[in-house]
């Protein structure tokens, strides 16, 4: 009977989102494999063969996958130090970093396009020390766009990683120690398998979030360094190709959806423990 009841209280939602989510969703792509009324797969067959399109699919992993490591190598280290420190100063901490989600990620990107511009923060310190001869091109690149994902999405990692390694015993770290082994590695024996889970949930975070993120990479990266979410709207809103668009989604999602798959084999490979 409580089950029951718990499948009941689960009914609206599942609900709401077979109707307006899932519903769509399986329509737009069963749209892609339409052309002049027949099935065929010609639509993706065109995309992966396009060196356009090709280009700019594989700039968005690469992108993604940047920023979801510097997030990591970034956020891994401070969120132990804040896992550390006393409950006082975590709850500063922790507040200090959840603040840049509390700011629209347009503000941020206006922002970096002030100090990343050709008369920007950055190119003025660099003519200034005579490391340059003139101001170089640092707007609208893929260094520009990686930088704008870290800032978006390191608070997520951070927090993911908060989390996990709050839990882990500091009793273990000193067992290792008393065993022989240095700090560094009882962190990278102990601490380091252990945060796996809270390492997989954020890296999933930003990942997904930098694959399909567009406000970002449209400021910092402009017209001339697309991404896949930049497609989507160029084709659907300026060129009305929603035919085309539909086929740049469902890529992306299905490209989302396998790069997840792959981290969660990854991960259980490093913690096969779980």
């Amino acid at each position: 009977m409580k089950k029951g009841f718990v499948y009941l209280l689960l009914f609206p939602g599942v609900v709401f989102l077979v109707i307006f989510v899932i519903a769509p969703l399986f329509a737009t792509i069963l749209t892609t494999f339409r052309l002049e009324e027949s099935f065929t797969i010609e639509s993706y067959r065109q995309f992966f063969t396009d060196p356009y399109y090709l280009k700019i699919y594989m700039r968005t992993l690469r992108t993604s996958l940047i920023a979801t490591i510097l997030c990591v190598i970034l956020g891994f280290p401070t969120a132990y130090y804040i896992s550390k420190t006393s409950m006082k100063k975590k709850g500063i901490y922790i507040a200090l970093a959840v603040f840049p989600l509390l700011t629209s990620p347009v503000v941020r990107s206006f922002s970096w396009m002030a100090v990343l511009g050709r008369h920007g923060i950055l190119n003025k310190i660099l003519v200034g020390l005579n490391l340059v001869e003139s101001p170089i091109r640092l707007l609208y690149t893929e260094t520009a766009i990686i930088i704008g994902l870290v800032h978006l999405f390191l608070p997520l990692m951070i927090l993911s990683l908060v989390g996990v390694m709050e839990n882990i015993e500091g009793d273990l770290v000193r067992a290792a120690e008393s065993l022989g082994a240095s700090k560094l590695q009882a962190f990278l024996k102990v601490v380091v398998p252990l945060s796996v889970p809270g390492l997989l949930v954020g890296s999933i975070l930003v990942l997904t979030g930098s694959l399909t993120a567009y406000t970002t990479p449209q400021l910092l990266g402009g017209s001339r360094t697309n991404v896949l979410a930049t497609l989507i709207y160029q084709n659907a809103m300026t060129l009305n190709d929603w035919h085309t668009a539909s086929v740049v989604a469902t890529i992306m999602i299905v490209t989302t959806i396998a790069v997840i798959g792959i981290m969660n084999t990854a991960a259980k490979k490093l913690n096969p423990k779980g």
